[in-house]
């Protein structure tokens, strides 16, 4: 149980954050600056405890890694979603009023599914792939700069991608963008799959390079 409420904590500030740097008063160019930081500091507080996932895409990559428990993974995952969820609704009281959507404001971002799946594709890729070379790996073990290492790849990917897709790489905050009216719900399954499908490529990724660990 203190496994998931790590995961719930973690992936509620990483949300939560996003909202609010995000929609209107936000912080504007110094938001993927924000959201990279409080990724890495929640990692860093909880990582020791649940792995600091905070993303069911990393969860799914670490379990085919075989570095979390299989009884371990919808549980997380449904933390993660659950604590999407409530950040959602935690943003909209103080920045739009529960019933209110943010779209109607400032219109909810609708991305071009081909350069959208690609762009959460290799961004997810690089997260995963990061997560699990410096935070699970032998070579790395102990390190001192896992943390910041997650964050920088999630900041580096808002900058990169951010205008293309949303920058979300993480099945979990999709479902909080979506909430919070960011994004339209209909492109909800672009982030599920490409997400999901760029943890996968990542776990593998990390299993042949890494074949000795």
């Amino acid at each position: 149980m203190k496994k998931y409420l790590v995961e719930f904590i973690g992936t509620f500030f990483l949300v939560f954050t996003i909202g609010m740097t995000v929609l209107a008063p936000g912080a504007g160019a110094m938001a993927p600056l924000a959201i990279g930081s409080v990724l890495a500091v929640m990692i860093f507080a909880g990582g020791h405890i649940s792995g600091g996932h905070f993303n069911p895409a990393v969860t799914l990559g670490v379990w085919l890694r075989g570095k979390c428990e299989g009884r371990d993974v919808v549980p997380y995952m449904f933390a993660q979603t659950a604590a999407a969820s409530a950040a959602s609704l935690a943003v909209k009281a103080l920045k739009t009023g529960f019933l209110a959507n943010a779209a109607a404001m400032t219109g909810a971002m609708t991305p071009e599914a081909g350069p959208a799946l690609l762009a959460e594709f290799l961004f997810t890729f690089a997260l995963v792939w990061v997560v699990l070379n410096v935070a699970t790996a032998k070579g790395t073990n102990g390190n001192s700069f896992y943390g910041l290492a997650i964050g920088f790849t999630v900041l580096a990917g808002a900058y990169a991608v951010g205008h293309i897709s949303g920058a979300v790489f993480n099945p979990a905050v999709a479902v909080g963008v979506c909430t919070m009216g960011i994004i339209a719900w209909n492109s909800l399954w672009v982030y599920l799959a490409a997400n999901f499908a760029g943890g996968i490529v990542a776990a593998l990724a990390f299993k042949f390079t890494n074949s000795d660990d």
